[in-house]
């Protein structure tokens, strides 16, 4: 078998132990992985993985036959459900006790020294960057694993999680070993060669026969998977009573840099930046709020801030919907004008691409006024340890200026201490590894390559994403509403800014949405105003708009769709931005957005196709779009071929 593709889990080769081992030996294996990367994902390994896995799969493989586990079925490059993080190696076999599939995952790491950083993160001589512990990781992707399982939810002891560092004597990792084992994180060096071969045979049957072997495999790889911890749901339990969310690799590293920059200002009354920068369904939310419920939990003082009132509503609605407490973690930007230094301890600005300026308002008191800064000296001041986490290209409009360049340059000039750590996981969109590649690519963001078909870019670990084009808006309507009614979830419609947005009226039964966005006879009500919601009956107000079971009746717009995510997602694109001869037009007398009209050419451009970009990544399930220009809708049909 050339790769192992069943249900909606993906492994890049597979086989037995014995047969796996004598083709590492025969030189081939690592160059048949290498193939089989490419065709899968579309693009070339690195060569650190490429050299990885010749050195280090014919050690495990070795170990396995030596054991007498030559039958044990072996699943290497093993993608996680909804996500890009990939186990090295999943053995697959029974349990010797209770003949039960059992599973184990294995994280090799050819590292021969290391030592620890802060609790969970490393420093590894020869490797730049921070690391996080090699059993740490490894027990994340086994509680995520269970996590995204229906099928292991009674059963979460069938997985078991061990790190193996083959290079390393106990001696050079001495720190690493102070971690007490886990079931799902054990650590083993080549020192414990013994004791690793002791442990596989507790938990893998070696009298199992390689057909019962290769049916544990096929069930493991026949699983369906799907987030059983959705954000609002959970948000509650985790701001309130434990920790819901499991944080992967560099979100781990995010949420220990933070936690030890907590403890090292407490300490030393340091002044720590953190910034975490990342795209769509990178896992910024879920850091966010995995920190506001340690933080408070532990007595610090700390709020969760963002630009966006649709965004802090609804966290103040889903997470403090039991405490006025809670609520009153969540907080806006503008709240910190003029404040003192240091009132905080800790302040998590999210969506922090939306930083303006400045924070004043007409609502801004003259005393505050007259002690205010730019609206980012602010926030980093008033805590000991700001936290920003953002995605450049989500700035849509004028004045928001947070960017990993603006933020850094502030914090050094104020003296602080900076900590940066960049997003690789994708979470939303299915988990796809090319989506949000192929956004990029079509509205020429961050990237010098031109657009391409969805066809030829995705491959098989992009099935979790559901792509098409629609012929109207009649159409788009009509799929979005038979995939929740097919496969469940929830279903919206967001457009570009590009129609008026009335009032409500007064009718005969009382007050009403004007159906706004009309296109060829179809039409449909914007979401409602923010500030005239109260008396339309059956209308959510904006900032609900997107968790509301009463959203699909309206149109979003970008300022109620950002920050959040649905299942299946519907896109309108207006005539603000069109496709002519093989390239982007904005078209600023199109827009219907006062605040982005005011913007100069280039900003306009750069706004507009963050617009889309974001309302093209709300969906986690699927995404259709529409254009009401001819043109450029038949090069939107193209691009989804």
């Amino acid at each position: 078998m050339t790769h192992a593709f069943l249900g909606d889990s993906v492994a890049l080769v597979r086989g037995c132990a014995t047969d796996l081992l004598a083709e590492a030996q025969a030189g081939g294996l690592h160059e048949r992985l290498r193939d089989q990367f490419g065709y899968t994902f579309g693009t070339g390994t690195s060569r650190g993985e490429f050299d990885a896995w010749n050195k280090s799969l014919p050690a495990l493989l070795q170990d396995l036959v030596g054991a007498g586990l030559g039958d044990v079925e072996v699943l290497l490059e093993h993608q996680l459900p909804h996500s890009r993080q990939r186990i090295d190696a999943v053995l697959c076999g029974t349990h010797p006790r209770t003949g039960e599939s059992t599973f184990v995952f294995v994280e090799l790491k050819q590292w021969s020294r290391a030592e620890l950083y802060l609790a969970e993160v490393l420093n590894v001589p020869g490797l730049p960057g921070k690391h996080l512990h090699p059993a740490e990781q490894v027990r994340g992707y086994c509680e995520y694993f269970v996590d995204h399982t229906p099928a292991l939810v009674d059963r979460p002891n069938a997985v078991h999680g061990l790190a193996y560092l083959h290079n390393a004597r106990r001696a050079d990792v001495a720190t690493l070993l102070q971690r007490p084992a886990t079931t799902y994180g054990r650590m083993f060096t080549m020192d414990d060669r013994g004791k690793l071969t002791e442990h596989l045979r507790s938990l893998l049957d070696p009298a199992a026969e390689a057909r019962v072997n290769r049916a544990a495999g096929d069930e493991f790889l026949g699983y369906a998977h799907r987030p059983t911890k959705p954000l609002l749901a959970h948000a509650s339990a985790e701001i309130q009573d434990r920790e819901q969310f499991v944080l992967l690799d560099d979100q781990k590293i995010a949420y220990e840099l933070v936690m030890q920059a907590v403890e090292r200002a407490r300490a030393a009354r340091t002044h720590t930046v953190v910034i975490v920068e990342g795209g769509p369904g990178s896992g910024k939310s879920v850091i966010a709020l995995s920190l506001l419920g340690e933080l408070a939990r532990r007595g610090y003082g700390v709020h969760h801030a963002t630009g966006s009132k649709s965004f802090t509503e609804t966290m103040r609605k889903y997470a403090g919907h039991r405490s006025t407490r809670t609520k009153g973690l969540f907080k806006y930007f503008n709240t910190y004008v003029g404040c003192e230094p240091r009132e905080l301890e800790v302040l998590i600005c999210d969506e922090a691409h939306r930083i303006r300026e400045k924070g004043t308002t007409q609502y801004t008191k003259a005393e505050q006024r007259a002690r205010a800064d730019r609206q980012i000296n602010e926030l980093i001041n008033v805590a000991h340890v700001p936290v920003f986490l953002l995605d450049e290209h989500q700035t849509v409009r004028p004045g928001e200026m947070g960017s990993l360049r603006e933020i850094t340059e502030a914090a050094n000039a104020l003296g602080c201490e900076v900590e940066v750590v960049h997003l690789k996981d994708q979470l939303r969109c299915g988990g796809s590894p090319s989506y949000d590649m192929w956004v990029a690519r079509l509205l020429g963001l961050g990237t010098s390559e031109p657009p391409i078909a969805w066809s030829k870019l995705s491959g098989p670990l992009d099935r979790g994403i559901m792509l098409t084009a629609a012929d109207s808006p009649r159409a788009l309507e009509s799929w979005v509403l038979a995939q929740e009614d097919h496969h469940g979830g929830t279903a919206r419609l967001a457009a570009g800014f590009c129609w008026p947005w009335s009032d409500p009226r007064n009718g005969d039964d009382g007050p009403y949405l004007v159906d706004d966005v009309v296109i060829d006879g179809w039409s449909r009500p914007w979401n409602a105003k923010a500030e005239r919601t109260k008396n339309v009956p059956g209308v959510p107000s904006s900032a609900f708009w997107a968790t509301d079971s009463r959203g699909f009746d309206q149109v979003g717009c970008i300022y109620t769709a950002q920050g959040f995510e649905y299942d299946w997602s519907g896109v309108i694109f207006g005539t603000d931005l069109v496709r002519r001869e093989g390239m982007w037009v904005p078209n600023r007398s199109a827009s219907k957005d006062p605040a982005v009209r005011k913007a100069d050419d280039l900003h306009f451009s750069a706004l507009i196709k963050n617009t889309y970009k974001v309302l093209l990544t709300r969906g986690m399930r699927g995404t259709a779009v529409f254009s009401e220009d001819p043109e450029t809708q038949e090069f939107l049909a193209e691009m989804t071929d």
